[in-house]
């Protein structure tokens, strides 16, 4: 029979280095959760609700019975009820006076933000400094009366797929759990969680409750803020992380500033497949096409005109749309760049002035309100949103329907959110003006429309 040795194994060579590489994780994680933060939030929630027995208490409290009237599901009121409501997320303190960086989604639209410290125990209110729903970013603050550790910040655009990544945080309100993995990919885009997105993958376990907390590499440096994870359930190796350079840029001006200021082009833009390519003269699938030029915006000062395509920004060769998107937010506003646009199948330069963003509802209002089909529809902002009561951040809404239509004859109403065209997802105002106008006039199309909790498939006819 074969008993344990009390003697401890020397590990050499292969093994050795699997010890040493487990020591750095211990030494990792040793180091940087004292500054890995649990937020827990609260707000209200109202609730509306229909009384089954409303309807009888009215009948026999009239004299008449009511016999006179109409239905009364019809008349009556919904009632309210109001409940708290808890919600869990992570963060990481990267100012020894108490500012933490976090998701926004953790955050948005809470009463009361808890701060609960991962070195004592102590817990602190916490007041915002600044929110950016457009990258999903918030800065907090707690008043801690103490320098209080802090995380290295690393640099996200150094990173490689494979390399080793540690995330830290409060799964299901597991408090300081660490997981290990790799970088799956980088760069991902395209989930419709933010507007700007260039999301490390990770395979590294993500849960509930690691909203917010730090991807860390191997030298102990965040290298990206975990976000979201591809199943809500259970995580299934597919996890999200915003690059921390972008954290870098929205926190200094958070700090400063309590908003994010970003640069403007002024255009709409649609990505190049390649056929569009082929049909421009374009050698490569490469840059942005720009299929709508704003009014007095930068871009039609510096003469960018609708089928150019922008292949250089900045000295920055362009990969897509998305890419162009992501480096005019983050040059500075009033800054004087050379522009290189493919048009008549040859480059051109051009020089051009970056403007300042403006407000989802600033553009809303600014829009060309585009009628197609007897309908008018813009971009889902955050006002829009409250104003519809829906969570939908992709899509464009219905704000007006011409009477006898073909809109209307599709039962499309005002509030309705266009979610697909002809078998074309539509993410923004970019991708409807996009599709639309590469249908023909009479022709009649399938769109996915939703309205409340529903979505449903409707066919829009073609104009006479």
């Amino acid at each position: 029979r074969h008993t344990a040795s009390s003697t401890p194994y020397v590990l050499t060579g292969e093994n050795g280095q699997l010890l040493t590489l487990q020591n750095s994780f211990v030494q990792i994680a040793k180091m940087v959760k004292p500054a890995v933060v649990q937020i827990t939030t609260e707000k209200t929630v109202t609730y509306r609700y229909w009384d089954p027995f409303q309807e009888f208490e009215e009948f026999f409290n009239s004299p008449f019975g009511d016999f006179f009237s109409t239905p009364k599901r019809r008349q009556q009121s919904p009632k309210t009820y109001e409940k708290k409501q808890q919600g869990l997320g992570s963060g990481f303190i990267v100012d020894e006076d108490g500012y933490i960086l976090t998701n926004n989604h953790v955050i948005q639209g809470v009463d009361k933000i808890l701060v609960k410290l991962l070195d004592d125990n102590h817990t602190y209110d916490a007041k915002v400094v600044g929110t950016d729903p457009k990258t999903d970013l918030a800065l907090i603050k707690i008043s801690a009366k103490r320098p209080l550790s802090t995380v290295r910040l690393g640099d996200s655009d150094k990173i490689e797929p494979g390399e080793w990544v540690m995330a830290i945080g409060n799964p299901m309100g597991l408090t300081a759990t660490v997981t290990v993995g790799i970088v799956s990919a980088k760069g991902r885009s395209g989930f419709g969680i933010t507007q700007y997105e260039d999301f490390i993958q990770t395979d590294a376990a993500i849960n509930p409750g690691n909203s917010g907390g730090p991807l860390i590499n191997i030298n102990g440096e965040v290298i990206g803020i975990n976000t979201f994870i591809v199943s809500p359930a259970v995580s299934e190796g597919l996890g999200f992380a915003i690059p921390i350079n972008i954290a870098k840029q929205v926190f200094a001006q958070l700090k400063e500033k309590g908003k994010v200021i970003r640069g403007y082009l002024g255009v709409y833009l649609q990505p190049m497949d390649e056929e569009l390519a082929n049909s421009f003269g374009l050698k490569d699938v490469r840059g942005a096409l720009v299929s709508k030029v704003n009014p007095g915006s930068p871009a039609e000062k510096a003469g960018i005109k609708e089928g150019d395509i922008i292949l250089r920004f900045d000295g920055s060769d362009i990969k897509d749309a998305q890419d162009i998107q992501m480096k005019v937010a983050a040059t500075p506003v009033g800054k004087k760049v050379s522009v290189v646009v493919w048009r008549d199948k040859k480059e051109i330069t051009l020089s051009l002035i970056t403007g300042e963003m403006p407000s989802d509802e600033e553009l809303a209002k600014a829009e060309e309100k585009e009628v197609w089909r007897g309908m008018s529809v813009s971009s889902i902002t955050s006002e829009m949103r409250e104003q519809i009561g829906t969570k939908d951040t992709e899509g464009v809404v219905v704000i007006s329907v011409e009477p006898d239509s073909p809109a209307e004859d599709a039962e499309i109403t005002q509030g309705t959110i266009i979610k697909e065209i002809d078998g074309k997802k539509i993410k923004n105002l970019s991708d409807y003006i996009s599709v639309i106008k590469s249908i023909p006039a009479g022709k009649s199309v399938r769109v996915l429309i939703k309205r409340g909790d529903q979505s449903i498939f409707v066919i829009l006819k073609g104009e006479k």
